[in-house]
């Protein structure tokens, strides 16, 4: 890919913008399916355990990926019924120039660092609970994208503030 990405995270802070025209989507319409989940539907007959094989060129449904990520919390009640905060990990997902929202996986820390910077935050997942997971939102998942070099999405100055909010 040689045409630059945005991150998709401030879209869902701030309004999120039509169409291109103006024109809504129609409703009922279905979300577009990952194509990983197309690969896994199109895998070998399962092996001798039970589970299928990955077809060549493949990751295995179990490949560790790297994920851009980062932590966020709201505010809810704890268990002994007084506020607390609740934590949960948020995905970023990204605008593609061909592919509408995607999202990024990475099968190592220095491939995601090359791609997105070194300040990027990130978490360690499975390929195939994640591809099953955004397939759920009608988003497709990029494994090692090649990404236009560019200013990063997230900068040492904006770790350290996600730092300050995580730690309230």
């Amino acid at each position: 890919m040689t045409a630059p990405i945005r991150s998709r995270l401030l879209d869902f802070v701030e309004a999120e913008p039509g169409p291109p025209g103006g024109e809504l989507p129609q409703e009922g319409a279905l979300p577009r399916r990952s194509a990983l989940l197309d690969l896994a539907d199109s895998a070998p007959a399962p092996a001798a355990d039970g589970r299928p094989g990955p077809r060549p060129g493949v990751p295995p449904y179990h490949t560790p990926v790297c994920v851009p990520a980062h932590p966020r919390s709201v505010a809810g009640i704890g268990s002994d019924g007084r506020p607390a905060r609740v934590p949960f990990i948020v995905v970023e997902l990204f605008a593609h120039p061909t592919q509408g929202t995607v999202a990024f996986a990475f099968t190592s820390p220095a491939k995601l660092a090359a791609a997105l910077g070194e300040a990027q935050p990130w978490v360690a997942g499975s390929l195939g609970p994640l591809a099953e997971e955004m397939d759920g939102r009608g988003v497709m998942v990029l494994l090692d994208p090649r990404i236009a070099p560019g200013e990063p999405n997230w900068r040492p100055e904006d770790l350290a503030a996600l730092a300050q909010e995580v730690r309230r």
